[in-house]
């Protein structure tokens, strides 16, 4: 099957799809011996890709890697930053593949971080449809109210949209703190930080614990593992499941 070539080098791990727009409008990349071009396909099985004359490895060469990572704050979700930010690529740099973030946590959170070299792994967990549960252990400067854990439990709109319903558990209560567990299905930019501050509670951390059955656990913050292929598959079956279950589904109204 025929895909475009910048889906391919992102796939093999090569560098982000973005970055393999910009390889091939720099002439950096050949399809069979001929520069590519924005918008071309191509077989990764059958055809010959070379990114500044180096040979992608079809699919079948390739060895899928799975990890979980424990993002610590003030790391960026990202393979490189131009300020000379520190990134997550950093606490990966002695896996001999290129991985790559699937997902993001902003600079400021902490906690689980998946990253792969498998694009369509990546593509399944991250896509909306998919509904794939994400717990976070959130800290606010305050008591939360009843009103305020009912609106974040039922939906609060932010950036002109209601966000889907969340699950909302108080753990801990003092005067001027409060811990929950929120889980959310939606991977909206920055959503949890933006469902606090539209009901007036500011939050001061953020740690994601869980992504669908997968915990954290006792992880260290910067350390990483390897994912087994029971987790993988645990992953992908709910996954594809809630996939199942979208098709059918009416399509909500904007």
């Amino acid at each position: 099957m025929e895909i475009r070539v910048q889906k391919i080098i992102a796939d093999a791990g090569v560098c982000s799809r973005r970055k393999a727009e910009e390889l091939i409008e720099q002439g950096a990349v050949k399809v069979n011996g001929h520069p590519a071009q924005i918008g071309m396909k191509a077989d990764p099985y059958r055809d010959l890709i070379t990114v500044n004359g180096e040979r992608i490895p079809s699919p079948r060469e390739q060895r899928s890697v799975y990890l979980m990572l424990y993002k610590p704050r003030d790391y960026l979700t990202a393979m490189s930053d131009d300020r000379g930010r520190k990134c997550v690529s950093e606490l990966v740099a002695d896996v001999p593949e290129r991985v790559y973030p699937v997902g993001r946590l902003d600079l400021n959170s902490e906690g689980l971080l998946l990253m792969t070299n498998n694009g369509e792994f990546a593509n399944l967990i991250t896509h909306p449809s998919h509904e794939i549960p994400k717990c976070y252990r959130v800290t606010v400067h305050a008591r939360v109210t009843d009103e305020q854990q009912v609106a974040l439990s039922t939906g609060v709109e932010i950036d002109g949209k209601k966000t889907a319903p969340a699950e909302v558990r108080v753990v801990t209560e003092e005067e001027n703190r409060t811990v929950m567990l929120i889980t959310i299905i939606e991977g909206r930019n920055r959503e949890i930080r933006k469902m606090c501050e539209a009901v007036g509670l500011e939050v001061a951390r953020l740690k994601r614990i869980s992504i669908g059955s997968l915990r954290l656990g006792m992880l260290q913050p910067g350390h990483y593992r390897e994912l087994t292929d029971e987790e993988v598959g645990m992953l992908v079956t709910t996954a594809r499941n809630n996939a199942s279950k979208a098709v059918g589904r009416p399509r909500k109204k904007r």
